[in-house]
């Protein structure tokens, strides 16, 4: 008996399920682009308008500002809502309990208390400046919030506390309804970002040392990625921080993460020093007989590597990687051996050559590692290395906090001048613009943003206001009439291109549209207060273009400063986790670079980033001397090495041929030293010798850079 034949589909459908399908695959990447966009408006809206609604049923007196602090935390994932809205509420405490204090101190005295605000904004901006992460928010929000609550306060000093209160009151139910739709509806968790930053970090970073392995990337193209990478570490760090605010982020989750980027920063000094090394050797083999020897064994043991990278990094893998490179070093050892004795230089050069590769295996089976527990969700117990620390020059710290009080002076002596009330928000708009602002790199980019936000805004809201808004008769109306105005601004924020313009119309629109419980439709009070607005960011503007306008974020005379400080503070700083404080520093430094300099970078940045390279290398270099010191015994081998690291210093506190050329013969007398003393060292110590002879290696070949500016080889003698 035969089977039956399958029954066939009718051909209705067939043709639905194809419609469907065709459908499905032309709109998934819309779900992904704009429909992402779409969902935040409509959760930014939705908590918008709830907080307005909750607001005006408490009675509260100025509603529109729970609707501004939902604009103002409307962020892409809910671990950013619930972060950027824990520092905004202990900001307006700080910020509210400031204002209590120098209204109470100095009442009747607007003069002395405009010169107490104008401190406190001074020092709450150079704190902004110095932490630079949603911390800095807290600091950004207690300056101004002091503002926003004293200087309403300077002719009736008894309405203070009232003020305070209901500035709690409604930045606490906007924060409520912020976080309660974030992170309910529709919720994109930051946890699952971070995640894909890690997968994209590990596998940018085998790709890059595959290919540097394999010469396919010019030392110029190199430089561009590590100052990306260093980019990467900060933005690894920001996220995080905002992951851990999401439930089911873990303390050891944190400390993994920390772990992580730790052992990025290390396996990419360490590859960066390799990188250098064989760029040198590469240099000088076409005039040196003795560097294309070497360089012809120490090529193979680099393509053997970069052929392994190929493969997934798994545990047997890495072994297997291992076990390789140490049988590809024997082999090497004994044909360098078998052939023609070497020069000492040329010997130094291919023993610091293999010790660079051991130990970036070591480094990478560590990195490998710890992605893997992450990428597989496996819980890794890890020693907390402690997180990314970013650091800002002193220079751009005071200047942000001296341009803020300055601005603050300014605005209010305008005020005076001329006896405009509205002129508070000017006050207020430009102490708000200054502070907010001076964590960028491009501070005049952002505020001319939300200055062009503002001006679109203007016509906007009035039209708002008074053609739409004046005819609703209860909530509901009310709501239809607005929400075009506030989607536009949600919408324009939602991109990086439009961010500082959707945020400027968002703020301007909320502090102006709303009505408040008692309704007053008063046209030349509303252009007054659009205009005073508008000038307050415009004055800010102006402060940035006029006030210190080198001293931003980034700037690269600021920076290359920093990173001679950093170098100095390797010589002479407590050792305990000196290495991480070092590394974390120097890449955040970069990332400031990074930042400010753009897809591009010039001339100028490129030879900053390249010292920055260069004193990343021998600050490791000296750390690790430092290190062996500290477990040596004494003789004339530690002596020796004393004197390199206080000459060292001495050069780095004061930059100079001659104290350059007193470092160089210091660290050509300590390798005799060491030398001298291999012979009759046990095997501990004969290692340890040897570890001082490739850091010594590598302090002269970064220090011979640092005074031609041009790699260079070493002479024999070192």
């Amino acid at each position: 008996m035969n089977a039956s034949p399958a029954a066939q589909p009718s051909k209705d459908h067939s043709a639905a399920r194809r419609i469907f399908n065709w459908f499905q695959f032309q709109t998934a990447d819309w779900l992904r682009t704009e429909g992402e966009r779409w969902i935040f408006v409509a959760k930014a809206m939705l908590a918008s308008f709830s907080a307005l609604w909750l607001a005006f049923r408490l009675g509260l007196d100025a509603p529109y500002t729970a609707l501004a602090t939902t604009i103002i935390l409307a962020m892409p994932s809910s671990g950013m809502v619930l972060e950027k809205a824990f520092y905004r509420f202990l900001g307006t405490l700080v910020g509210c309990s400031a204002a209590l204090a120098l209204v109470g101190l100095f009442p009747q005295m607007p003069t002395v208390l405009f010169i107490g605000l104008a401190l406190w904004v001074a020092l709450c901006t150079g704190g902004a400046a110095m932490h630079r992460n949603q911390q800095s928010y807290s600091f950004v929000l207690a300056g101004y919030t002091a503002v926003m609550i004293a200087v309403p306060a300077v002719d009736a000093p008894a309405n203070v506390f009232t003020l305070a209160v209901t500035r709690v009151t409604e930045v606490g139910l906007g924060i409520i309804c912020s976080a309660v739709v974030h992170d309910v509806f529709f919720p994109r968790r930051h946890s699952r970002a971070v995640m894909r930053t890690v997968q994209a970090r590990y596998a940018g970073f085998i790709d890059f040392c595959r290919k540097v392995l394999e010469q396919r990337i010019t030392p110029a193209d190199a430089e561009l990625n590590h100052l990306k990478f260093a980019a990467d570490i900060a933005a690894l760090e920001s996220g995080r921080a905002a992951a851990f605010f999401e439930a089911g982020h873990s303390r050891s989750h944190t400390r993994q993460l920390h772990a992580f980027n730790a052992a990025f920063m290390t396996a990419l000094t360490t590859f960066y020093t390799l990188h250098r090394l064989s760029h040198r050797l590469r240099a000088a083999s076409a005039n040196a007989a003795g560097m294309a020897r070497v360089l012809a064994l120490v090529e193979p043991l680099e393509a053997h590597m970069a052929a392994a990278l190929r493969d997934d990094l798994t545990a047997a893998r890495l072994a297997q990687m291992r076990n390789a490179l140490a049988n590809d070093i024997i082999a090497a050892r004994a044909q360098l051996a078998a052939g023609p004795a070497v020069e000492r230089a040329l010997q130094i050069d291919f023993d610091t050559a293999v010790e660079l590769l051991e130990r970036f295996a070591g480094n990478l089976a560590d990195f490998a590692t710890l992605y893997h527990g992450l990428a597989q969700e496996k819980r890794q117990q890890v020693s907390d290395p402690g997180s990314y620390s970013p650091k800002t020059p002193p220079a751009i710290i005071v200047a942000s906090g001296v341009r803020a009080g300055a601005t603050l002076l300014i605005t209010a002596a305008i005020w005076y001048w001329l006896a405009w009330s509205a002129t508070i928000n000017t006050i207020l708009m430009a102490t708000i613009f200054c502070a907010l602002a001076s964590s960028s790199p491009k501070p005049t980019v952002l505020v001319s943003q939300v200055l062009i936000g503002f001006l679109i805004a203007m016509p906007l809201a009035f039209i708002t206001e008074f053609l739409m808004v004046a005819k609703a008769d209860n909530f509901y109306p009310l709501v239809l009439a607005a929400l075009p105005l506030f989607a536009f601004g949600a919408y324009l924020s939602s991109g990086p291109r439009w961010a500082g313009v959707g945020i400027g119309l968002g703020m301007f629109s909320a502090t102006l549209v709303v009505p408040t419980n008692l309704m007053r439709y008063d046209v030349e009070s509303f252009i007054s207060s659009e205009l005073s607005l508008t000038m307050g960011v415009g004055v800010a503007y102006l402060m940035f273009k006029v006030v210190l306008p080198e001293h931003t974020m980034g700037h690269r005379g600021h920076v290359a400063a920093a990173l001679w400080r950093e170098a100095q503070n390797a010589c002479s700083a407590r050792l305990h986790r000196l290495k991480r404080r070092f590394d974390n520093r120097v890449r955040d430094l970069l990332s400031q670079v990074n930042a400010a300099a753009g897809p591009a970078p010039n001339a100028e940045t490129r030879a900053v980033v390249r010292q920055g390279l260069t004193l990343l290398e021998l600050g490791h270099a000296v750390i690790e001397l430092r290190h062996l010191l500290a477990a040596s015994h004494a003789g004339a081998a530690r002596d020796s090495l004393q004197a390199v690291l206080h000459l060292l210093a001495a050069y780095l506190h004061a930059p100079s041929r001659a104290s350059g050329e007193r470092a160089l013969q210091a660290i050509l007398d300590a390798g005799a030293a060491v030398r001298a003393a291999l012979p009759d060292a046990h095997p501990e110590r004969r290692a340890r010798l040897h570890t001082a002879l490739t850091d010594l290696h590598s302090i002269y070949t970064s220090l011979l850079d640092q005074l031609s500016g041009e790699p260079h080889v070493p002479t024999p003698a070192a």
